[in-house]
Order: C-alpha cells, then structure tokens, then sequence
C-alpha cells in the first residue's frame, strides 16, 4: 500500500492516531523505530534544524520538498508535510500538492496565511481573503483529483485574526470542498476545541506545542472532544535541543556527558547491519 493509502487506513481505524512530529532522516526513523503510526514533518522544526532560521517562510518549496523526500525514503510509516502557503498562486500549488506526492508524503498541510507565513503559535499572522483561500484548496484538490497520490489537509489561522466563527467559516467550506483533513489552528480553550469539532464532518486535527496558544491535553481528551489527529510538532526539537546543550556545557568543562546512547546503538538506528548484509552479495571471495 502506497503512504495515502496507509494514511486513510489509519483514519479509517477507531481512535486518536498520534503523531510526534519529525525534522529530518534520523528523526523520522526513531519515530517509527517507538512505534509510531504516523508522523507529521513540522515546518518549524525543519526550519530551525535545516537552516537556523525562524519559520517565517525563509526556507523555499525546493529546500522543504527535498527535506520531505530523505524523511520518506528514511521511514515506512506515512508522513504528513507541512506545505505552507503552496508557495505561490494555485498554479504553484498544485506543482507544490504534485511534488509532495513525488517526494512520497502521504499528506500535505496547505494553509491560508499571506506569504510569507508564520508559525501558528506566534504573532504577527495575517490570513489572505476567502476567494483565495479558497482557490489554494480548490487548486490542491484539482491536483489530487488529476492523479496525485496524496490527501489534503486544509489550514487555517483565522481565529487568531478574525476570531473563531470565521475560522469554522473556513474549515466548513474546506470540507464541503472535498479536502481529506481539516486544521483550525490555535484553539484558544477547550470550548473553542469542542465548538469546531461539533460543528464539522470528517478528520479533524490538534496541534500540541509545549507553551503555546493552546491548551496543552492529553491524546484521550481530544479523542472525547472530537479529534482524529493529534501533533507534537516540537517536542522531540525541544528534548534534542535541551540534551545537546547539556552535552556541550559537560563537554566544556572538562567532564564527559552522562546517558549518552551507545556508538553500537547508533550504528544500529543508521542501518549499519543492513547495510553490512546487503554488501556481501556484492563482494566476491
């Protein structure tokens, strides 16, 4: 089964799918090696790991897809790519909902922020009109429609700009559209939850960034509240980060680092055995 026909399987399946978010190869692969059905490739993460820098659309479709394309080649779970804006206008869009597929990502996350766009959970967002909201989605499902092997999941950040009845606004009108999963980003509360995941039909999706705008719940209290979905787009960049540094401060005073993985086990999660068995067919006595 391809990773779209995975990804509506596991939808298709009773409960919460729980997604830790990933940002590169080596990320991706620990996620499926815990158990994971699922992961998501949070924008933000691949951003500050990639090229040290802030979400805020710095990085172009090119830098994210080939990220998206070593993430898929590393894992045989499917994988959710944040797609941002589309980078660009519908046309773009589809060549974006097109390469995403390509790349092997069973999802794409498109969103109606202007461009260039901003984390959910930060300030300063400012959302595009609904006719070309409404177009960027309408021009990702034309390309899913034409043959790209991938579902759509349609964002929106409305509630933080124009409050939460334009946010449904957007979600409803996405799903009577056609897209596979809908995002109302930044919830203020769990009423906000509970109103938009009343109010819609299909898959809906919670977004879980560690002192965000959101409240922070657990996987079996957004299932009551009506999630199918639910990311941790940061928490894995947040225990990296946090160990690094530990590390490096040991490191500089002289002393060796404590809990560090062994060399054995490292070489393990890069697929050295695999490796060193798939040589020796090619190597003659």
């Amino acid at each position: 089964m391809k990773p779209a026909g995975r990804l509506r399987a596991l939808l298709a399946e009773p409960g919460i799918i729980v997604m830790p978010s990933c940002f590169d190869a080596l990320s991706a692969r620990l996620i499926e090696r815990s158990g994971f059905s699922a992961t998501f490739m949070s924008g933000f993460a691949v951003s500050a790991a990639r090229v040290g820098l802030p979400d805020t659309g710095l990085m172009s479709y090119a830098e994210v897809v080939d990220q998206g394309r070593n993430i898929c080649s590393a894992v045989s779970i499917p994988v959710i790519g944040d797609g941002d804006t589309g980078y660009g206008n519908p046309l773009n869009v589809q060549r974006t909902v097109r390469g995403f597929a390509d790349a092997g990502f069973a999802c794409i996350m498109l969103e109606d922020q202007v461009a260039p766009k901003r984390c959910g959970h930060t300030h300063g967002k400012q959302i595009v009109g609904r006719n070309e909201a409404f177009a960027r989605i309408q021009a990702a499902i034309d390309a899913r429609d034409a043959g790209a092997d991938i579902l759509i999941m349609a964002r929106t950040d409305a509630n933080a700009t124009d409050g939460l009845e334009e946010a449904i606004f957007r979600c409803r009108t996405f799903a009577e559209m056609g897209v596979d999963i809908t995002f109302l980003e930044a919830p203020r509360n769990e009423d906000e939850m509970r109103v938009y995941c009343e109010g819609l039909p299909g898959p809906k999706m919670a977004n879980m960034v560690e002192q965000g705008d959101s409240p922070f719940l657990p996987p079996e209290r957004l299932a009551a509240i009506g999630y199918k979905i639910v990311i941790y787009p940061l928490t894995l960049m947040l225990a990296s980060v946090r160990a690094m540094e530990n590390a490096l401060s040991a490191i500089k005073a002289g002393r060796h680092p404590e809990e560090l993985a062994a060399f054995p086990y490292l070489r393990e999660i890069v697929g050295f055995p695999e490796y060193y068995d798939a040589e020796t067919k090619y190597v003659s006595d």
